[in-house]
């Protein structure tokens, strides 16, 4: 037994385990790259090559400037590997990119593309790295009998509504940046933005929130949104704060106001 710890502690052992370590960890990463790689060919397969190939085109004269040559990143923009058909159809479809100016975050303009050329761009990063695609019409469908408004709303109001408003009316976060309303945003826009958490916005996979339910999270947005405001002015959705501020200076004003007329009068 005490040979046998003497041989345990030599101090070729930690070199051995090291060297072990080492080829463990290159193994798992080589086999992860090698999936990854087997992801994204599958994910690419989906699209034409004639597809790719003008979306590549449109990338290299549009794009690349900040994310560089195969959207590698650069100092002015991240890497695009990885993230998917989804999140090129939300940025480039909802006018965010290519960005404007620099600043806290990419605001919605105007799309500089059309639905073709988006598409096109979707595809060619979809074809460089494994990443979330395009969602599927069906969990699109705000009318599909298995719709339930209610678990949509509390799921909205759990996940979203601190940042998003209860109301979907949006909200300022630190930093300069904001949650946008949600009013007018497309149904695959909304679920495109769950998936890949653009700007501060979480990521919901699947994994935290499930297709149908994120459905279920659509068809309430577009509920409220049809509703409008039955009780008159909105004042920002904000509830009775807004609506106690405008009380009491609304009312203090009359009474301002009574009081120069009481004075006027007394003079």
């Amino acid at each position: 037994m005490k040979a046998l710890s003497q041989k345990r502690r030599h101090p070729i052992a930690g070199l051995a385990l090291l060297l072990l370590g080492l080829l463990i960890t290159g193994g798992l990463y080589s086999v992860a790259s090698t999936m990854n790689q087997a992801q994204a060919s599958n994910t690419g397969s989906s699209y034409s090559a004639e597809d790719i190939t003008e979306g590549e085109k449109l990338f290299n004269a549009n794009c690349a400037t900040c994310h560089g040559v195969e959207a590698v990143g650069t100092e002015n923009g991240p890497t695009l590997v990885g993230v998917g058909a989804a999140s090129v159809n939300f940025q480039v479809g909802t006018g965010r990119m290519p960005m404007q100016m620099q600043g806290p975050q990419a605001q919605a303009k105007p799309n500089q593309f059309s639905d073709e050329q988006t598409a096109q761009l979707a595809a060619y990063v979809a074809s460089l790295g494994a990443g979330p695609a395009i969602p599927e019409e069906q969990y699109l469908d705000t009318d599909h009998e298995d719709v339930d408004l209610g678990n949509g709303g509390t799921l909205f109001r759990v996940n979203c509504a601190m940042c998003h408003n209860a109301a979907a009316a949006g909200g300022a976060l630190t930093r300069g940046k904001y949650a946008p309303p949600l009013a007018g945003v497309s149904e695959q826009h909304i679920y495109e933005a769950m998936i890949t958490g653009p700007q501060n916005m979480p990521v919901f996979s699947d994994a935290n929130i499930k297709p149908e339910d994120k459905r279920d999270i659509i068809a309430f947005l577009k509920q409220i949104e049809s509703q409008g405001s039955p009780g008159g002015a909105a004042l920002g959705s904000l509830g009775p704060v807004s609506e106690g501020l405008l009380v009491w200076t609304g009312g203090l004003a009359v009474l301002i106001g009574f009081m120069v007329w009481l004075t006027s009068r007394s003079s």
